[in-house]
């Protein structure tokens, strides 16, 4: 591809494909993040059930809380989608500045949220061990777990906030 068709290609294009990065961004690390913390919190609690089976819901309970971070970052891709057209069929012709005002805008989920699920993880997987334990006490390995979840929902209000305050 020349040098100049390369330029209007981004010209025409460069604005949408910014969006969608950015899209795809929040999606894949917060989801990379909440897997890599369901499964951290699944291993722990694996060994919990080979030795008393009746604490499987208890466990559960604490293996899905790193989850949520996943779902953030499908809802915030949701929220550029949508912003932009893709949902409806009518992509919008966005500049280079929009989309990358867009790009921009979902970083705080990206990232907060890939590394919020895997300390969630880990901290879950602590409350494993309370569980094991001291069983009457699995709540507060819930609560423990919860905290981390506040700076997700701070990342996921912030990228809200700025998406969403994008004039196209």
């Amino acid at each position: 591809m020349e040098f100049t068709t390369f330029v209007e290609f981004l010209k025409q294009n460069g604005g949408i494909i910014l969006a969608l990065l950015g899209a795809a961004l929040a999606a894949l690390f917060a989801g990379i993040g909440s897997a890599k913390g369901v499964g951290i919190v699944g291993q722990s609690a694996a060994g919990l059930i080979t030795e008393d089976p009746e604490k499987f819901g208890q466990s559960l309970i604490l293996q899905v809380i790193p989850g949520t971070q996943g779902f953030y970052g499908f809802i915030t891709a949701l929220i550029i989608l949508n912003k932009i057209g893709i949902l409806s069929g009518n992509p919008a012709n966005l500049t280079l500045g929009q989309g990358f005002m867009l790009l921009m805008a979902s970083l705080p989920m990206a990232f907060v949220g890939y590394s919020s699920a895997i300390s969630q993880g880990k901290t879950a997987a602590a409350g494993i061990q309370i569980l094991a334990k001291r069983p009457e006490k699995m709540f507060n390995g819930v609560i423990y777990a919860v905290m981390v979840e506040t700076y997700a929902v701070v990342a996921l209000i912030t990228s809200i906030l700025m998406i969403v305050n994008i004039n196209i």
